[in-house]
């Protein structure tokens, strides 16, 4: 299963101090998690501190235990919400492959009639 994960620091509670403090631990996390196969992408959030991310986990349970793992997570210096997803079902259709993707629209709108 794939998960997304949004990471918001506690910028309010801690100093830089703090986050310089365990931020190169959380990058060689990220990077072992990476590596793994358990991180497929990471981001920077742009409207707060913090990250967003996709993990692969069997399960919500060991989702959730591994982003525990995250020393941003242990320390208390990030807050993580781990949102479970689920395929996207509105690109079902029996559109052939060599329907180039400008041909779609009319391929669908032919199948929904």
């Amino acid at each position: 299963m794939q998960f997304m994960v949004l990471s918001s620091r506690h910028t309010e509670q801690y100093g830089e101090a703090d986050f310089d403090a365990v931020i190169q631990a959380e990058t060689q996390r990220i990077r072992q998690f990476y590596a793994d196969g358990v991180v497929r992408q990471i981001w920077l959030r742009s409207d707060l501190p913090g990250a967003c991310f996709l993990i692969e986990a069997p399960d919500e349970h060991t989702a959730q235990s591994t982003v525990s793992a995250l020393p941003m997570a242990r320390s208390g210096l990030s807050n993580f919400t781990v949102i479970p997803l689920r395929p996207y079902g509105g690109q079902r259709t029996n559109l052939p492959a060599t329907v180039a993707p400008r041909q779609c629209r009319q391929v669908l709108a032919a199948n929904d009639a």
